[in-house]
């Protein structure tokens, strides 16, 4: 069975958005960046407010971090570790990213037993590589080990542009990612870990009485930001992953290959407060309306409805006219019995060639094994065409006359 796209669904959902189209004017047109790569994303829709060639793969470096961290959440929330749990600083991780590497380090004791937890704050707060190499090598044995599972977490996320080599960010030819993926894997990892997400505002950390800053800019930058990592590579430039609330309303920012570290605290700061101020939230569908219907095979019906679990929010420019347009797409005929509930479809809207909002959609109602009757119609229908069933069941309401 291919992937067939639900035209009952599309059709409903273009009249539903119909009051939203007229002047092709877009808001994106109206901001600029200097930046070779950004993207802007709304949190609670996940709705793509700009885009700058996002998907471009660069040397990430210590954005990495940002997965490095969320592994160690997981592993967290699995119960494999705790914040409590310790993990001995080896020589390795001492010597390549302690005092003695001359980069970026939380200055941990060699061979002193840590907390996760610290370790965690101190790789985010000021970009220890001692503390990443800690993580990585308690959580996985070794640092190649766990890059494994940095790859396996963002072949779970879908992400396009990113290969994984270190926990650390230190330049690698195979490691790479994108300011989509970025965004992608911040947006997660609020969504999934509010409660350990504040490590990434804290304000500063004193290790081997050396006291130092959280290394992000965007933290006192005025805009609300409380997260995320920053990162610079000679051959890639400066990047930026961030994330800022005002008045109730989360974006998280991603630029890659700022000139400089002037040009990217600039871009993002400007691309926060034009969010702020441009965009509002819009209902276009409210909670558990049926947006289209998908085609059963040998079920005691022939298509069951498909709706959002909840409404479905998108955030739209200020007066905006724009045109959306909505697509409704499965994996089908489903198969009976349906469960209501099940994700079964996807809804994709778009914004002219951007597509701003993506989220998935359930069946509404069970649906059982229908007769030998009807799966025989279902049966014949995959020979003849999709009007077998309805020949079929026209053929029955004459017999029962």
């Amino acid at each position: 069975m291919g992937k067939v796209r639900a035209r009952g669904a599309l059709l409903l959902s273009l009249l539903a958005l119909g009051a939203f189209a007229a002047a092709p004017a877009r808001a994106q047109s109206a901001f600029q960046t200097p930046v070779p790569s950004a993207i802007l994303v709304d949190f609670t829709t996940g709705a793509i407010l700009f885009d700058k060639d996002s998907e471009k793969a660069f040397a990430p470096g210590s954005t990495v971090k940002i997965m490095t961290a969320l592994v160690v959440f997981d592993d967290i929330r699995s119960g494999k570790i705790t914040p409590d749990t310790t993990f001995t600083v080896s020589e390795n991780a001492w010597r390549r990213g302690g005092g003695p590497s001359g980069g970026a380090a939380m200055f941990v004791p060699i061979k002193s037993n840590t907390r996760v937890g610290d370790l965690v704050i101190g790789m985010i707060t000021v970009s220890g590589n001692d503390a990443a190499i800690t993580l990585a090598e308690g959580v996985a044995g070794t640092e190649g080990e766990f890059a494994n599972k940095m790859n396996a977490k963002a072949q779970e996320l879908g992400l396009t542009s990113s290969d994984f080599r270190n926990a650390t960010g230190f330049a690698d030819p195979g490691q790479r990612s994108s300011a989509r993926d970025m965004a992608q894997i911040s947006r997660y990892l609020i969504r999934t870990y509010p409660g350990l997400y504040p490590m990434f505002s804290v304000p500063d950390i004193e290790w081997s009485k050396v006291k130092q800053r959280n290394r992000n800019p965007l933290l006192n930058a005025g805009v609300g930001a409380d997260g995320l990592q920053v990162a610079w590579l000679k051959d890639a430039g400066y990047h930026l992953v961030g994330s800022a609330v005002q008045n109730n309303q989360r974006l998280i920012v991603a630029l890659m290959g700022a000139k400089s570290e002037k040009e990217r605290l600039e871009e993002a700061k400007r691309l926060l407060e034009w969010g702020f101020h441009s965009f509002e939230h819009r209902q276009l569908f409210a909670a558990d309306i049926e947006l289209g219907r998908a085609t059963v095979f040998g079920g005691e019906a022939g298509s069951v409805g498909l709706a959002a679990r909840g409404p479905v929010m998108l955030l739209m420019p200020r007066n905006s006219q724009d045109k959306l347009v909505a697509k409704v797409t499965y994996n089908g005929p489903l198969k009976a019995p349906v469960t209501k509930g099940t994700e079964v479809a996807q809804l994709e809207i778009s914004r002219g060639p951007l597509k701003v909002l993506e989220l998935p959609l359930v069946t509404t109602e069970d649906v059982g094994v229908g007769s030998l009757w009807q799966r025989a119609l279902d049966g014949a229908g995959v020979l003849v065409g999709d009007t077998a069933r309805d020949l079929g069941q026209k053929v029955m309401a004459k017999i029962g006359k």
